[in-house]
C-alpha cells in the first residue's frame, strides 16, 4: 500500500497566496487494476498560471493544479515500462495511478546528460510557449526588434535566445542586477532593470531608438501600457501573461491600449499554448535540438523537498528565479 502526500488549495488566494492557504493531505492509494500505473513525482512545476486558475478551475480542498516529471514504479499496463519518464498534468502531489491515457512519455531522443527537470521548463510547456508565441502570434522576422519583458523568467528566456536564433535584435527588461547580467549571458542586445531605470519610457526608448516591431508581453499592467506606444507601424504584441495583476485584489484601471493600437494600426493577441497541441512533438524536438546544439541555455531555479511546494510558488510570484522554478521531490 502506496501512502500519497498531496497539497490542496485550503482557501482561495486573496492577494498575494500566503502558506496558510495550502494544507498537506495524505492519500492511500488503492491497488492497481490491469491497465494501470502507479508514478511517483520526480520534479514538479511552480508556473504563474497557476494563481489566476487556481480561482477558475478550483474549488477550496481540491489539489492544486501542476504538471510534474514521474517516474513509473509500477505497471500492469504493457504500454509503459517500468522506470521510464513522463510528463503528466496531475498536480501537486507524490504518488498517482493512471491508465496512462494522461501520460507522455519523454522525447526518445532525449539524452542522458540533460537534466529531466528540463521537460517542465525549456523542452516544456514554457519552451513551447515562446516557440509558438513568436512563430504564430508576433510572426517575427529576421532584422525585427523583439522586445520580451520577466525575460530572466521560464517563457522570456526561451523567447529571447529563439529571436536571436531567428535574426532579431532581442531587448530584454527584468527585475534585478542578477537577472540582468543573466540576459546579457543569453546573448541578449539589450537588457535593463526595470525596476531601477528613472523612466521605463527612455530606457525603452535608448535600447531601441526606432522602437519594437514584436512585444513578447509576460507581464501586463503599467510596463504594457507604456511599451505599447514605443511600438512600431504594423507591430504585433503577444499577451502571454499578465504577472504584475494576477495577485491584484482590485483590478487596475488604464491607460487605454485603443489609440496607439489605431494610430500604429498595431495587432495585439492573446494566446495559450494548448492551441498548438497538434504541434507539441515539433516544439519539443527543435528546442531540445537547440538546447543540445548549446544554441539554447537554461538555469533552473531548484526546491528540494516536496514539503517546499508552497515557499516554492510563492518565491516564483515574487519574482525570485532565475530561469524556470521547479521542485525536487
Amino acid at each position: 500500500m502506496v501512502i500519497a502526500k498531496a497539497w490542496v488549495l485550503k482557501k482561495h488566494f486573496d492577494g498575494f497566496p500566503k502558506t496558510s492557504d495550502f494544507d498537506l493531505k495524505k492519500i492511500e492509494l488503492p491497488n492497481l487494476k490491469d491497465g494501470e500505473l502507479l508514478l511517483e513525482s520526480v520534479f514538479l512545476s511552480v508556473d504563474p498560471y497557476m494563481r489566476p486558475y487556481s480561482r477558475r478551475l478550483m474549488k477550496e480542498g481540491d489539489i492544486m493544479i501542476g504538471t510534474q516529471v514521474a517516474r513509473i514504479v509500477e505497471s500492469k499496463n504493457p504500454a509503459f515500462a517500468v522506470g521510464a519518464f513522463v510528463v503528466c498534468d496531475r498536480g501537486w502531489r507524490t504518488h498517482f495511478i493512471s491508465d496512462g491515457k494522461d501520460l507522455q512519455l519523454l522525447p526518445s531522443s532525449w539524452p542522458e546528460s540533460l537534466p529531466k527537470s528540463l521537460a517542465l521548463g525549456t523542452v516544456g510547456m514554457p519552451g513551447l510557449t515562446a516557440y509558438f508565441g513568436l512563430l504564430e502570434v508576433c510572426k517575427m522576422k529576421p532584422g525585427e526588434t523583439v522586445l520580451v519583458n520577466a525575460a530572466a523568467g521560464a517563457v522570456g528566456s526561451v523567447v529571447g535566445q529563439l529571436a536571436k536564433i531567428g535574426g532579431c535584435k532581442v531587448v530584454g527588461c527584468a527585475g534585478s542586477d542578477d537577472k540582468v547580467a543573466y540576459l546579457k549571458k543569453l546573448g541578449f542586445d539589450e537588457a535593463f532593470n526595470y525596476k531601477t531605470v528613472k523612466s521605463l519610457d527612455e530606457a525603452l526608448s535608448k535600447a531601441s531608438p526606432g522602437g519594437y516591431d514584436c512585444f513578447f508581453d509576460n507581464v501586463g499592467g503599467e510596463f504594457a501600457s507604456v511599451a505599447i506606444n514605443q511600438m512600431k507601424k504594423y507591430g504585433r504584441i503577444a499577451v502571454c501573461g499578465a504577472i504584475s495583476e494576477y495577485n491584484d485584489s482590485v483590478p487596475q484601471k488604464g491607460p487605454y491600449v485603443q489609440c496607439p493600437m489605431i494610430f500604429k494600426e498595431l495587432q495585439m493577441e492573446g494566446f495559450l499554448v494548448t492551441r498548438w497541441n497538434h504541434r507539441r512533438e515539433e516544439g519539443l524536438n527543435a528546442l531540445l535540438k537547440w538546447v543540445v546544439e548549446g544554441k539554447v541555455k537554461y538555469h533552473e531555479q531548484v526546491t528540494e523537498g516536496f514539503e517546499n511546494m508552497p515557499m516554492a510558488f510563492i518565491g516564483m510570484l515574487k519574482g525570485e528565479n532565475i530561469g524556470k522554478a521547479v521542485v525536487k521531490v
